[in-house]
């Protein structure tokens, strides 16, 4: 049969049992241990020979405007948010559109590389010219039919610290931004704050249009604007279609708190994001020690059946210098800092960079390895999830409907001592 595939052997997270996947047309025909052989008449066969096969990365908080932008301007020699913002200020305004989509494009790459097919991406709209967002919007059509891209119209240096911030992101959700976002922690009191989550939310319903909202990106527990976040998104009924990324302070908020929040979290279905490896980064700049780890309570949310993932957040710009769309080394960090390595855990850990980014995103209508679906999927270097965890495993192919768009060959040791062969 022309354009159908039989992928044998398959590992699938979660099962014992090897699998066969049949794809017909670019979708999930049939996924089974038992395939009828006339099912199969004619279908090219590829053996994974037991290799662990998941959904594909989603990497569901990034910022593809400032890829490689650390080298543009003054260091963030205090290594906080606040300068890297400043920082990002003072040099943004001498890129073109094209210039603008060559950085975007240079981080799809790696990303994808890595086996990542879905994106997430904050692009700054405190812009009047919109340079970043008229690049996003050119690149999210040209790459449609090999990523998911979604865009956030982000107001990087305020909805209200920016003068008219307000109204450029609005503008930025009618020249087709699928997100609002905001940073109510930088604007410049707590009432401007909260104006700014009124209005995210105003405009979401307005246009019928996702949140992602950088919220409590501090170490400052009197920074709570994820409270009022979560009770407009309930009140509203959009807690599926909201995402507070980062909330750093709910990290370190006191536990009477916290209890209280996570019945609310529960109630609205609110999304959580935590980016481990800039947060831990850029948080805990003031303490000396005992020093916090800056990451929000992703085991408690996890635990409590509140949806929470990972994500990269910046290559290598002025908030942090490194960065290179390796979900894997993301999740490795992450559960380390949450301390998230129970048996259990282990097994179901790469949830937190593939399905639950994909609820994120709200894209699971055509995501995860299930048939009827588009035969979207990464092929991992390892035979379980303890093995692909515990190695750090690559990537071997990345299939996106039905057809590969890249294979790796894995690296093999080479003249060895008997012992290490």
């Amino acid at each position: 049969m022309k354009g159908s595939k039989l992928f044998k052997n398959v590992k699938l997270k979660g099962q014992k049992e090897l699998v066969s996947i049949l794809v017909e047309d670019g979708i999930f025909k049939k996924i089974s241990a038992d395939i009828p052989q006339e099912k199969t008449v004619g279908c090219e066969e590829v053996d994974l020979n037991g290799q662990l096969v998941v959904p594909p990365y989603v990497d569901p908080h990034l910022h593809l405007d400032y890829v490689f932008t650390a080298s543009l301007g003054e260091e963030n020699g205090s290594g906080t948010l606040f300068e890297g913002i400043q920082r990002w200020s003072e040099s943004k305004g001498n890129m073109t559109v094209e210039q603008m989509k060559e950085r975007i494009y240079s981080g799809i790459r790696k990303e994808m590389l890595h086996g990542v097919q879905a994106i997430r991406t904050h692009i700054d709209v405190t812009d009047p010219i919109f340079t970043g967002l008229k690049a996003a919007l050119e690149v999210r059509d040209e790459v449609k039919d090999i990523l998911d891209l979604q865009i956030v119209a982000f107001p990087q240096e305020g909805m209200y610290a920016y003068k008219g911030g307000d109204k450029l992101v609005e503008e930025g959700l009618k020249m087709g931004a699928d997100c609002v976002g905001a940073i109510p922690h930088f604007e410049l009191a707590r009432e401007f704050g909260e104006k700014s989550i009124h209005k995210t939310i105003e405009l979401a319903v307005k246009y019928n249009k996702l949140i992602d909202v950088h919220c409590d990106e501090t170490d400052d527990t009197q920074s709570r604007f994820l409270e009022l976040l979560n009770a407009l998104a309930l009140m509203e009924g959009i807690g599926t279609r909201t995402t507070a990324s980062h909330t750093c302070s709910f990290g370190s908020a006191d536990n009477s708190y916290a209890f209280r929040m996570m019945k609310l979290f529960k109630k609205s279905g609110i999304n959580f994001i935590s980016c481990p490896t800039e947060n831990v980064y850029l948080e805990g700049r003031q303490d000396t020690y005992p020093k916090r780890r800056g990451i929000t309570r992703v085991k408690e949310l996890y635990d409590n059946g509140i949806n929470v993932c990972f994500a990269q957040d910046s290559m290598s710009d002025p908030w942090y210098p490194l960065g290179n769309g390796n979900m894997m080394m993301i999740l490795d960090h992450g559960i380390h800092l949450a301390q998230m390595m129970s048996p259990e855990e282990i097994t179901n850990v790469l949830d937190l960079v593939t399905t639950n980014g994909a609820v994120t995103m709200n894209i699971t209508d055509h995501y995860g390895i299930e048939e009827n679906k588009p035969a979207n999927f990464i092929v991992l270097d390892a035979k379980s999830e303890f093995e692909a965890i515990c190695e750090r495993a690559g990537i071997t192919a990345s299939v996106r409907h039905g057809e590969f768009l890249f294979k790796k060959i894995p690296a093999k040791v080479t003249g060895a001592i008997d012992l290490l062969k």
